[in-house]
């Protein structure tokens, strides 16, 4: 497949950052995008919404379906799915971005939070996953699309945010078991996380502020290798627990990373889950953890 011309992508959580940069790449080839998100009118802390994402989409040379959609909820799904269907003929493309965000120890952590991180990250990623099969099963290279982590089980991933960490590994062992299940569908579901912080809302909101911001990357480095996950043949290519800069250097034969920091006098600030033995290419380096606090 040369690109992403003439084919729809349904993305959650895309009227900002990384969800929105997946479209965006996509929608440079001409492709058509569905925009779940829960954001129809502006709000004070977080920018854009469903509705200037679209117009962002349809700037960059595809066309734009703009959708509110809480995940949390079947019939919304339902209805939302149906809707990209009737505008674009099909589904073949479904990423999973939207996530809830609480790094709190247990005790700390409220049960409406633990609710909602669970209702979002893991059980609305199988609800919408689910609600697409149908039509993923009719396209020609079928993608399923996870914005989670490698499932790296230590101490040092869960430790002060049980709750977070367990609600979006559960996104992983997703993965882990319908890329086996979808299988004989041909169907590809991989996995694909950043090595660093990514410049988006809940990195100023919730994580770090200005500087945090300035150590980060661009959430555009997601939105390449997204759609390099994309070209792949999904029928061979699933299963897969990817790192953005390894996997745009080892199968994109990328090299250059410095376009993708928001600040390039600044070191890059490490992003949780990341594997020590998944090593970034060659000339990226990462700031120690002594640097953050």
């Amino acid at each position: 497949m040369a690109d992403l011309k003439g084919k729809t992508l349904l993305i959650t959580g895309a009227s900002r950052g990384i969800g929105l940069a997946i479209g965006l790449r996509a929608a440079r080839d001409g492709a058509n995008v569905a925009i779940l998100a829960k954001t129809a009118e502006p709000h004070p802390k977080l920018e854009g919404t469903i509705h200037t994402a679209a117009k962002e989409i349809e700037a960059a040379g595809g066309r734009a379906l703009a959708l509110q959609c809480d995940i949390r909820e079947e019939t919304q799904i339902e209805a939302a799915v149906a809707r990209a269907v009737a505008e674009f003929g099909g589904i073949d493309i479904c990423v999973n971005n939207a996530s809830a965000i609480s790094l709190t120890n247990l005790a700390d952590t409220e049960p409406k939070r633990i609710d909602l991180m669970f209702a979002i990250n893991a059980r609305g990623t199988m609800l919408v996953t689910k609600a697409c099969l149908p039509h993923l099963k009719a396209a020609s290279n079928p993608h399923v699309l996870m914005l989670s982590p490698p499932l790296d089980m230590k101490p040092q991933w869960f430790s002060g945010h049980v709750a977070y960490s367990i609600a979006k590994y559960g996104m992983s062992l997703a993965v882990l078991g319908l890329a086996d299940e979808l299988m004989g569908d041909g169907i590809g579901v991989n996995a694909l996380w950043p090595r660093t912080t990514i410049a988006t809302a809940a990195i100023r909101n919730i994580l770090g502020g200005d500087k945090l911001m300035r150590m980060s990357r661009k959430p555009e480095i997601l939105g390449d290798a997204a759609h390099l996950v994309f070209m792949q043949d999904a029928r061979e290519f699933s299963g897969n627990f990817l790192i953005d800069d390894t996997f745009l250097n080892t199968v994109g034969g990328v090299s250059d990373f410095d376009v993708y920091k928001v600040d390039p006098a600044m070191p890059l600030a490490p992003d949780f889950f990341v594997p020590e033995e998944i090593r970034p290419p060659k000339g990226v380096q990462i700031a120690p953890l002594s640097m953050l606090r």
